[in-house]
């Protein structure tokens, strides 16, 4: 599917968790080829390494390139942590790798922490959130360890040689929400902090239900009143490219602006400054009535001490946040208008 896109490109993120393994000369060439497609109003160009693939040939590419801002994958500060998580760097690795990026001059540096891991005690969390906060980055981003199908973490899983433990999780959310915000990290999203001012833009144009194209396998769009997702077949994409484009996209969904407006308060419960009935109807034509039912449903969590309200914005508190996934999971449809 080609697109002719109608405007400029606010922001760009290239993940994956695999920018890194280009050499220098083919992240200058990518840059290159993003640059010219995306005109000259980018606003934050984020991308993503792992620190053993951090080398100050790749760095200066990406710089060159017009990237603002680097997300390092550290995961953990634990050499032990980052043995049982399958991760190759020694934490020494991300230190260096962090001052290489520092001292490049990107705008912004995010840390990816990852909690959660088997065996972690929440004193080691406290000890990668404290490590974290002394190098000072300008973004902090804190996700809960899931797993992932055909990993060994995934079988030792199903061979009942791990097991969830859901208040253990529970404590370690809380810490990090209770930690970072006392060390100037402002938490704007369930699993993400930031200096005042450097939030991730790329991630709240998402939230906030904007447009957003994907490119690569797998990767997912919302554009034009559609949401698809590319095909994940590495082969079946390849082949796509060589015949001139013939079918990269499936699971094409048409989006009405009532399906926009239930998902923009079903991605707003994950904000902490929540979601706002009266501004989202306004945004996509939606009568004030058909959020009818979804007030009703907010008031029982009112009435339980999970969400707080000021007219017609609602959010999380801090005991609504650990069960996000579950409210969220019966969120009503909106009312039908008559």
């Amino acid at each position: 599917m080609r697109i002719a896109l109608p405007r400029s490109v606010e922001t760009i993120f290239i993940g994956g968790g695999t920018p890194g393994v280009l050499s220098p000369d083919e992240l200058s060439e990518l840059c290159e080829i993003v640059r010219e497609k995306s005109g000259d109003e980018v606003k934050e160009w984020s991308v993503e390494l792992a620190p053993n693939e951090v080398t100050p040939e790749k760095l200066g590419a990406l710089k060159d390139g017009g990237v603002t801002r680097v997300s390092l994958g550290v995961q953990t500060f634990d050499a032990e942590l980052l043995g049982e998580m399958g991760r190759r760097h020694p934490p020494e690795k991300a230190l260096s790798a962090y001052d290489l990026i520092r001292d490049m001059g990107f705008k912004s540096v995010n840390l990816d922490l990852i909690f959660g891991a088997p065996g972690q005690t929440i004193e080691q969390w406290e000890g990668d959130l404290s490590r974290a906060v002394e190098l000072s980055p300008d973004h902090i981003s804190t996700y809960c360890l899931t797993f992932e199908e055909d990993t060994a973490l995934y079988a030792r899983l199903a061979k009942g040689e791990l097991s969830i433990d859901l208040d253990r999780e529970a404590a370690f959310y809380e810490l990090a929400w209770e930690y970072l915000p006392s060390r100037g990290y402002g938490q704007y999203e369930v699993s993400n902090f930031a200096r005042t001012g450097m939030e991730s833009l790329h991630n709240l144009n998402t939230w906030r239900m904007n447009e957003w194209l994907g490119y690569g396998p797998s990767a997912a769009s919302q554009f034009g009143g559609k949401r698809y997702r590319n095909v994940s077949n590495l082969e079946a994409w390849g082949h796509s490219l060589e015949e001139n484009n013939a079918s990269l996209v499936e699971d094409v969904e048409a989006l009405s602006d009532r399906s926009l407006a239930h998902d923009s308060v079903l991605f707003g419960l994950r904000l902490n400054a929540g979601f706002d009935f009266a501004e989202i109807g306004r945004r996509f034509s939606v009568s004030s009535s058909a959020f009818d039912p979804l007030r009703l449903f907010f008031r029982r969590f009112e009435d339980e001490g999970l969400v707080e309200r000021a007219g017609e914005r609602y959010r999380l508190l801090d005991a609504g946040r650990i069960l996000a996934d579950a409210i969220a999971s019966e969120l009503p449809e909106l009312a039908t208008d008559v």
